[in-house]
């Protein structure tokens, strides 16, 4: 019965329309009335900042999905503690992702610098890079702040390219993020730093363990993303077979540390200039060109671009797939997301306007995601508790959660929501007496469930 309300919904579009209705049109979050929030350093209690998150309009063609949005969470953003100036400000970007990618037969395309693709909150993707390498003719970095130019420019690929995670991991925040001139982006796979298996962030210790979604190792990752080439991007968890058997594994990159001490080849073997000795400065795993892939015939280890063809919730009948790679201990694993090539074929995908006819997608604007409340693992901590009640979801939310904390007596204390693309709320009970309390979710639908806590002062 949840699915009736949508399909009625529905209903005014033609049959037509109804039938094009796929992953890459259904999966954006949308979302035209709540606006994203910043954290400044050294202060734990976000800070609005006035732009819409998420979505703002999802529109479609026969060969094209038009996402516009200000490419901001509604997760809260920074510190940035690298002394970061920016923060995350309005994109006014549309996306014109390809709806029936193919792939490339021809010469490899490299991921570039910036934007390579889209979270469905509107985010951007970035590869690996940061912008900065190393320059042979004078022996130190360049590019970025404090160093001199790159030849060729900023975009210029050189033999050693620095990877952004190790080198700038002090500045993304709890949701491993950051802006560039503006621009919040990830690199990497978008949920907290503290969710994981072992914590190498402690920026979270302050701020909300916040981020699109929450890895969970025993169901198949969300879709959370397309890569300019128009194919879906997956977080860490999969079917372990390509044909949708065999249970949920971690998908392992294929890619692993070269066993160089000098930087003087590439990771093909090839002679190029010299890069910096191998130390702790420049420690194994600070440029890209650290890495080689090595061929499996493992399903659960990818291709050269980071993904694979095989079965997914969202296309049962398959398709090629990228996934946020991690670790055993879920901390983010070279290449990260795509890359460093990609699979089909690249295109920039962000246009300033629509030039053709359009149907606009307003399914998701009801609030109805066809979940039910027990998919969302939902966690209620600290319990007892004395300050603060956390409601932390443990998967990729897609309708807003209404959150209620009621006494004994059945009396509303306080309320609050986790909004859709994010994963956890909370309630201050600094001022609420000792006694039992129920935490109430509800869904758009109806459907609850009630958690009981203990407060204790």
């Amino acid at each position: 019965m949840k699915k009736l309300p949508v399909l009625l919904f529905l209903l005014p579009f033609s049959l037509a329309s109804f039938s094009q209705v796929t992953p890459e049109i259904t999966s954006f979050l949308q979302d035209t009335v709540s606006t994203g929030s910043y954290y400044m350093q050294g202060n734990s209690t976000p800070i609005t900042n006035n732009i819409l998150v998420n979505c703002q309009r999802v529109e479609y063609s026969t060969n094209f999905v038009y996402v516009s949005t200000q490419g901001v969470p509604s997760y809260p953003t920074g510190p940035f503690l690298d002394g970061n100036p920016s923060q995350a400000s309005a994109q006014n970007a549309i996306y014109q992702i390809p709806r029936n990618p193919i792939q490339n037969t021809g010469t490899l395309q490299s991921t570039v610098g910036g934007n390579i693709g889209v979270f469905i909150n509107g985010v951007s993707l970035f590869d690996y890079r940061d912008g900065v390498a190393w320059n042979s003719s004078t022996n130190s970095l360049c590019g970025g702040p404090g160093n001199s130019p790159c030849p060729g420019g900023p975009m210029a690929t050189q033999d050693w390219n620095r990877d952004a995670i190790p080198s700038e991991m002090a500045g993304f925040d709890c949701s491993k993020g950051h802006p560039a001139m503006g621009n919040y982006h990830h690199h990497q796979n978008p949920s907290a730093f503290k969710l994981d298996q072992t914590v190498i962030s402690t920026i979270c210790n302050l701020y909300d363990a916040n981020g699109l979604y929450t890895i969970d190792s025993t169901v198949h990752s969300p879709l959370i993303g397309y890569a300019y080439d128009g194919f879906p991007i997956y977080g860490a968890y999969a079917y372990a077979n390509t044909n949708g058997t065999g249970g949920i594994t971690r998908m392992k990159s294929g890619y692993s540390l070269r066993n160089i001490v000098t930087r003087s080849t590439s990771p093909t073997g090839a002679a190029v200039s010299s890069g910096p000795a191998v130390n702790t400065t420049y420690f194994l795993g600070y440029f890209r060109e650290d890495y080689e892939y090595i061929a499996s015939t493992a399903p659960d280890v990818l291709d050269i671009h980071n993904g694979r063809f095989c079965v997914t919730p969202e296309y049962p009948n398959g398709t090629y797939a990228y996934f946020a790679t991690v670790d055993s201990n879920w901390n983010s694993a070279y290449p990260y997301a795509v890359g460093p090539t990609f699979y089909g074929n690249y295109a920039n995908r962000k246009v300033t306007s629509i030039n053709e006819t359009t149907t606009r997608y307003l399914g998701n604007f009801t609030g109805l995601a066809n979940s039910s409340i027990d998919d969302y693992k939902i966690t209620v901590f600290p319990n007892p508790a004395s300050d603060l009640i956390a409601i932390q979801i443990g998967s990729l939310v897609k309708e807003d959660i209404a959150i209620e904390l009621i006494d004994a007596s059945g009396k509303l204390i306080e309320q609050t929501a986790v909004k859709k693309g994010s994963s956890i709320a909370y309630f201050d009970i600094q001022t609420v007496y000792s006694g039992v309390y129920f935490v109430r979710l509800s869904l758009v639908h109806g459907e609850q469930i009630t958690k009981k806590v203990i407060v204790k002062k």
